[in-house]
């Protein structure tokens, strides 16, 4: 019986519309020779939606998320809205996103295929085989803590202020997804933490520690203070399985373990949450205004995206698998991207790195 899923694209800016347009032919791949169909609509966020209605993100587009079974996005942001007020610049837009739809955990994998390890910017003998997941914890924590401001003092300087605050049930769920995934992978959770300095890290510490000695004793768990992961991230990546870790060294960190894999154009992402709410996969990439519309960007970040959406929100792990073995299949033929661009191997643009992946879809 044929099923049949809606799919919200937000293509964004910059890169965005280029890397969705390659996925749209493994979207249609889909619909054509599976027992799924894929109906998708199209909205905006970020900068072309600021050009457009003066909003990051309208809550019409928003409601029409909502109803969706799942989110692909693109990339938002670049410098033509450097100047727009805080409060509406692109980035806000994925901000009301992720906190509407209460998408508390992104988890990111950094997974490096055989054929990238000479793209790595550490040697082949340390990331050969690397298969991390990162768990960012993402709708708290200094991202959306007030007060928020900047203020003119009476000296005549200025004052910048952030509050970073988590609450036990916040740090409880997200832990709780960690210590879920890593039963499935290789059973040990890392959590990335400055308790020594940190009230919010000192509670994280304390109630990620609760729950593994009530819930999930059975997981390999120890505690890791975030400069050490970092310097352990180039160090010896390997010894981790799953990562766990607030909003803000979520977020470092996985950008930092992108740069194992080879590339930023490589990672994909999902984030979830609230019940009944679908999720968002994204790459973890940016806008990479620099390259918009030269056809030279990585398609396959998203690419991966997609099948993340196969595999957590429409029920086809098989078809998730075939689409990251039809990406490994491509970089195995030496075919590259300017990004993973390396000696032997045949440079090819982003339309035509689309294309091969079908052409391995269709065997």
């Amino acid at each position: 019986m044929t099923k049949t899923y809606k799919l919200k694209v937000l293509a964004g800016d910059g890169i965005g519309p280029e890397i969705i347009k390659e996925t749209y032919k493994i979207i249609d791949w889909i619909n054509a020779t599976s027992d799924i169909i894929i109906e998708t609509s199209e909205g905006l966020i970020g900068g072309c939606s600021i050009d457009k209605h003066n909003s990051p993100l309208t809550d019409e587009t928003l409601d029409e998320c909502k109803s969706s079974d799942a989110i692909l996005m693109g990339a938002v942001g670049g410098p033509k809205w450097d100047n727009v007020a805080y409060d509406i610049r692109p980035e806000a837009g994925l901000l009301k996103l992720r906190k509407s739809l209460d998408l508390y955990a992104n988890l990111r994998p950094a997974k490096v295929l055989d054929a990238l390890i000479e793209s790595s910017a550490l040697k082949p003998e340390i990331v050969k085989g690397l298969d991390i997941l990162i768990v960012r914890e993402l709708t708290s924590g200094l991202y959306f803590g007030t007060p928020r401001a900047i203020e003119d003092l009476d000296n005549g300087e200025q004052k910048g202020i952030d509050t970073c605050t988590y609450t036990t049930s916040e740090i409880q769920r997200v832990a709780r997804v960690a210590f879920e995934t890593a039963r499935k992978r290789s059973n040990k959770v890392t959590s990335c933490d400055k308790a020594n300095v940190l009230a919010t890290s000192k509670l994280w510490r304390q109630t990620v520690t609760e729950l593994h000695k009530n819930e999930y004793s059975d997981v390999e768990l120890d505690h890791m203070y975030v400069d050490n992961c970092a310097m352990q991230l180039v160090r010896n990546p390997r010894q981790f399985d799953v990562i766990v870790t607030d909003n803000l060294f979520g977020d470092i960190l996985s950008d930092e373990s992108a740069m194992l894999t080879g590339s930023l154009g490589m990672l994909p992402s999902a984030s979830m949450g609230g019940e009944d709410m679908p999720y968002l996969y994204e790459p973890i990439h940016g806008s990479a205004p620099d390259i918009a519309g030269k056809n030279i960007a990585n398609p396959l970040a998203t690419i991966l995206s997609m099948a993340l959406a196969l595999r957590y929100s429409f029920d086809s792990k098989a078809l998730a698998q075939k689409i990251e073995e039809a990406v490994s299949a491509v970089l195995a033929d030496n075919l590259r991207t300017s990004d993973i661009m390396s000696e032997g191997c045949k440079e090819i643009t982003t339309s035509e790195m689309g294309s091969a992946i079908v052409a391995k879809l269709n065997g």
